[in-house]
């Protein structure tokens, strides 16, 4: 019994720090219970600051999508394929009636044509027309002369196969002697066939009226097959292979497309230094944009 006693008799040291003691525990439980703790955020985001920040990230987010879409540049409107029709925004059905519209032999000569035969939607006309680029004959016309052809234009069933023409049947055309039936026969057989009868017009020597009467009696109606070559691959050595194409304009296309990445449309081979649309049509027949 008094073993337990003595465990609760302290001296004055040892009941002051008791005391001591007893007061701190007291002190921390006030501050525990009538403290704040919570946190304050270190970082207000409806601050003035936060929000300028944000709308400036959000512009450079902006540039970027923008930078990184494909850049838009002046082509004729004639010409679109799948992807050009794609990459500006045109619908299947829109483009599918432009296409269909072409295979008729048939030209848009204006913005208003444009809208009329693919129906697009204003907004999107509004986007694409500011970079139309028509042929400077169809945007300034010159005065139409009229031309006496001297001769009934005969329908296609009447015609002659340019592909089997002989030098005697050809020397019966106006214009046309032994120098140049040879010249068209040879021509006829480096390029293997005609495949269209405009490359009659490549025939040295003859002028647009001896052609126009030459097709008013013949034309292409067994075109040789050409494998056409992907123009956004092929090197400019493979370019200067089509007939009528120099090295040094094979070299400008292919610098041309090197320099663009992509060629999306043939009309923006038209700002090449030499080339005509005369050449444009040509090289079409055998190349491809894919």
């Amino acid at each position: 019994m008094e073993n337990i006693k003595s465990h609760f008799v302290f001296n004055r040291s040892q009941r002051n720090g008791i005391l001591f003691l007893i007061s701190l525990i007291i002190g921390l439980l006030s501050v525990y219970y009538f403290t704040d703790f919570s946190e304050e955020d270190i970082l207000d985001i409806n601050s003035p600051e936060i929000i300028s920040l944000q709308k400036e990230l959000d512009s450079l987010r902006q540039i970027e999508i923008a930078s990184r879409k494909p850049k838009i540049f002046p082509f004729n409107p004639n010409f679109i394929t799948d992807f050009k029709g794609y990459t500006l925004g045109m619908s299947t059905k829109e483009i599918d009636r432009l296409l269909q519209f072409r295979a008729k032999d048939q030209w848009i000569n204006s913005v208003q044509d444009f809208q009329k035969v693919t129906k697009v939607s204003d907004s999107l006309l509004k986007v694409i027309s500011p970079y139309f680029k028509f042929p400077e004959w169809v945007t300034n016309p010159k005065p139409k002369k009229q031309i006496n052809k001297g001769f009934k234009e005969k329908p296609f069933a009447q015609k002659i196969d340019l592909n089997i023409a002989t030098q005697e049947e050809l020397q019966k055309i106006s214009g046309i002697g032994t120098a140049l039936s040879k010249r068209i026969i040879a021509y006829r057989l480096k390029l293997g066939g005609f495949t269209a009868d405009s490359q009659l017009n490549n025939v040295y020597g003859l002028n647009e009226q001896v052609v126009e009467r030459t097709l008013n009696e013949f034309t292409v109606k067994t075109p040789k097959q050409i494998i056409k070559m992907n123009i956004n691959v092929i090197s400019a050595s493979d370019i200067a292979t089509i007939p009528g194409i120099s090295f040094d304009l094979a070299k400008r296309i292919w610098e041309f497309r090197i320099l663009r990445e992509r060629i999306n449309d043939f009309s923006e081979l038209e700002i090449i230094e030499g080339m005509s649309l005369r050449m444009l049509a040509r090289i079409q027949l055998y190349l491809t944009l894919e």
